[in-house]
């Protein structure tokens, strides 16, 4: 009954999309690998773009009200309002959180191509009740033919072999994580929960606006890789938005995955199809390395901020441990001595994350490899003594940070069901469409994550991250991520505040930005998500201002004190976010990246 119920919501749901959408995104980071690097998105050089400031006196800008809603039992939000409505309708039919997070991101899978996948991983934060709550790491694992050195040249340097090749992709880790979720804490039966995604990808979807604009900006990409140009640039014309799109070969692999879970995906013909496809290419991807990846249970991080507990994702996810040096260290600030985006406030940020990404770039990596890495330091009040109070009114170049702990495209989702159950849970390909390879007869994207281990140490990847040996990589490792799956806690343990991002580098900055402004700002979902925001990674050493988020006085102020400012466009993340209110749920996506948010 509740199949055919589905089946049903899905055609009218398919009907009732067929609407405008919010803005698109801005160009994603290093997009399909090309353009890799911090900036690339740019259409000028920093020193040639003129600032676009903060007017004083001008309102905020509207908010989409399709990004938003309101809800007194429940509440999804995705950056597809296709997949949100999935999210709501089981939710509706009485699934709980799990059960709505797994279905909405199948959907993604088929929906929003360039992040949504089953081809890539990803993490989630499951909380089943105050203080209770675990993650589930399917981060993607290097393949065991992989080697330290096998996207260095003759030349010692770093080649681009790591980001548009079949040589890039990592073993995909969603299938199985999505599993794990529902043998764990799903209710309804895990076929259900995928009907919505294969009706979407064998009878047809509109596109949305932002897709659109993704495919027309990544046409010429696209079109590099025949499989992926005839299913997103059919007769190699970009299509314009409501363009109905199908997808039969992926209908058939989510029918596997539906009647025989990860079996489905990890053995048998979609397998082969996936070896079949790295043979052809010069892939490394095996039988034996798809048969043998697992997704692993991992108790997450906790940290408090002004008496809130957080919950976030520990390694080989960066997220939980920057998130909590932050909370550390510009905790120890008086918000009250500092208005939103002030000179005092954005200085006190960035100094603040310069020291953060030291540390996460040196010695953060997969637990399973990494055995020395020093968390209990890192989570401290001691260490995060130590590193306020190095903190003063002029910047610190970033070249005199080091040894601090010695002696990046991604798209999330959040459900939280009437019973308080919440699932915060990001997925990613790396770069926007992944490497951009479609794997041939199964219809999805492989992600180009290898891009995300350390090909040489000190040398920048695709997001300008520098890191070190502890991210190198290694056959079976997970590589270090940014994404940070979040949920917050009041003093009461009730759940306040869930939130997570794409964008690289950017999703932490991001998220931090999100909670800090609802927490010390006093900011509602949507303002805190669509407020302008800054970003800084240590390397390199300059801040990234998006436009409009700053006045001119503050600027002058913040160079004043000796901080290098960049105003060039580029990706600040795109954020989807609930807020628990005095009535019910707000939930909100992003205007940076579309989507909606879907409640009761």
């Amino acid at each position: 009954m509740l199949r055919r119920h589905l089946a049903l919501v899905a055609l009218l749901a398919l009907a009732a999309c067929k609407r405008s959408a919010p803005p698109p995104p801005p160009p994603e980071v290093g997009s399909i690998g090309k353009d890799a690097g911090v900036g690339s998105a740019a259409p000028k050089d920093a020193e040639e773009y003129s600032p676009r400031f903060l007017d004083p006196l001008k309102p905020d800008d509207p908010i989409d009200p399709a990004l938003t809603a309101q809800g007194t039992k429940y509440m999804v939000t995705s950056e597809s309002w296709q997949a949100s409505e999935v999210g709501r309708v089981i939710l509706s039919e009485g699934g709980n959180a799990v059960d709505a997070a797994v279905a909405v991101a199948f959907a993604l899978a088929v929906v929003h191509p360039s992040a949504g996948n089953i081809g890539g991983g990803g993490f989630a934060i499951v909380r089943t009740g105050p203080g209770q709550a675990e993650a589930l790491d399917f981060r993607e694992t290097a393949p065991a033919a992989a080697t330290k050195d096998m996207f260095l040249g003759p030349d010692g340097k770093p080649t681009r072999d790591s980001l548009a090749t079949h040589r890039a992709a990592g073993v995909p880790g969603s299938v199985a994580g999505l599993w794990e979720l529902h043998q764990k804490y799903g209710k309804l039966e895990w076929a259900d929960l995928i009907t919505p995604a294969i009706k979407f990808a064998r009878d047809g979807f509109p596109i949305d606006a932002g897709v659109a604009k993704s495919i027309k900006r990544n046409v010429k990409d696209l079109l590099e890789n025949q499989a992926t140009g005839d299913i997103w640039v059919p007769k190699r014309i970009a299509p314009t938005e409501n363009t109905e799109i199908s997808i039969p070969d992926l209908a058939a692999t989510l029918e596997r995955i539906a009647q025989d879970g990860p079996k489905g995906f990890y053995e048998g013909k979609t397998a082969e199809l996936i070896v079949a496809e790295m043979k052809a290419g010069g892939g490394i991807i095996t039988a034996d390395d798809l048969k043998g990846y697992q997704a692993i249970w991992r108790a997450p991080l906790r940290f408090s901020y002004r008496g809130n507990s957080i919950i976030s994702m520990p390694p080989p996810s960066s997220g939980g441990v920057v998130l909590a040096l932050t909370a550390g260290v510009f905790g120890r600030a008086d918000i009250a001595t500092m208005p939103w985006h002030s000179a005092t406030h954005i200085h006190r940020l960035i100094e603040t994350w310069r020291r953060a990404y030291a540390v996460r770039n040196e010695v953060l990596g997969d637990p399973a490899y990494v055995k020395d890495m020093p968390l209990a330091k890192l989570l401290s009040p001691e260490f995060h003594a130590e590193l306020a109070a190095q903190i003063g009114d002029r910047a610190t170049p970033s070249k005199d940070i080091k040894s601090l702990a010695e002696g990046t495209h991604t798209t999330h989702l959040n459900v939280v069901d009437a019973a308080g159950m919440a699932v915060a849970l990001t997925t990613t390909l790396n770069a926007g469409w992944g490497s951009g390879i479609t794997v041939r007869g199964a219809g999805f994207l492989l992600n180009n994550e290898m891009d995300d281990f350390t090909a040489k140490p000190g040398s920048p990847n695709m997001f300008g991250l520098v890191q070190l040996e502890a991210n190198k990589i290694e056959p079976g490792k997970r590589m270090l991520s940014s994404m940070s799956p979040t949920i917050v806690e009041d003093k009461d343990g009730k759940v306040w505040i869930m939130a997570g991002a794409g964008g690289g580098p950017r999703i932490i900055t991001a998220v931090w930005q999100t909670i800090s402004n609802v927490i010390d700002y006093g900011q509602t979902a949507a303002l805190a998500v669509a407020n302008k925001r800054v970003h800084h990674q240590h390397l390199p050493d300059t801040t990234r201002i998006e436009e409009y988020a700053i006045d001119e006085v503050t600027a002058t102020q913040l160079k004043d004190r000796g901080q290098n400012l960049d105003f060039a466009p580029t990706y600040f993340a795109s954020i989807t976010a609930i807020v628990r209110t005095s009535t019910g749920w707000d939930g909100t996506a992003d205007p940076r990246g579309g989507g909606a948010a879907k409640g009761d």
